[in-house]
């Protein structure tokens, strides 16, 4: 037997518009736009991700379902997580950006968090662990 494994490849994120959401994640989040391939028929194959690794698949909502669903990743509850090596530097840049944040930057056991939601309001954690010991793929 070989010793590859199944794994995760992609993260759908449903989105209005690719574009306004791509602004987003690059704006917002200091990500960059890894592919952006026109699928024909108002299709494209959109990938954004951390720079450091990490990715989402942009998935515009075409149906009145899907469209109710923007926004509504984990009913509420944050349905992200992003882990940085640098808070203050990453929580002022966010700021800037004009990011909403849901609370201020607390102190829990595990280390620094604040949540925060994306341009169609799903909510993130902006963690940095107390040890620092964040795996090298989710960095911001």
């Amino acid at each position: 037997m070989g010793t590859e494994r199944v794994r995760l490849a992609y993260t759908a994120f449903l989105v209005r518009e690719y574009d306004e959401a791509i602004e987003w994640f690059v704006t917002a989040l200091d990500w960059a736009l890894l592919e952006d391939t026109d699928l024909g028929g108002g299709k494209r194959w959109v990938r954004v991700g951390a720079r450091d690794g990490g990715e989402l698949l942009l998935a515009r909502a075409t149906s009145p379902d899907q469209n109710a669903a923007v926004g509504k990743a984990a009913g509420g509850r944050v349905a992200f997580f992003v882990h940085t090596r640098d808070f203050d530097r990453d929580y002022a840049r966010m700021l800037a950006a004009g990011v909403t944040f849901a609370e201020t930057p607390r102190t829990e056991a595990y280390g620094r968090v604040v949540v925060f939601a994306d341009l169609y309001g799903n909510r993130w954690d902006l963690i940095e662990s107390r040890d620092n010991a964040v795996p090298d793929n989710g960095e911001i």
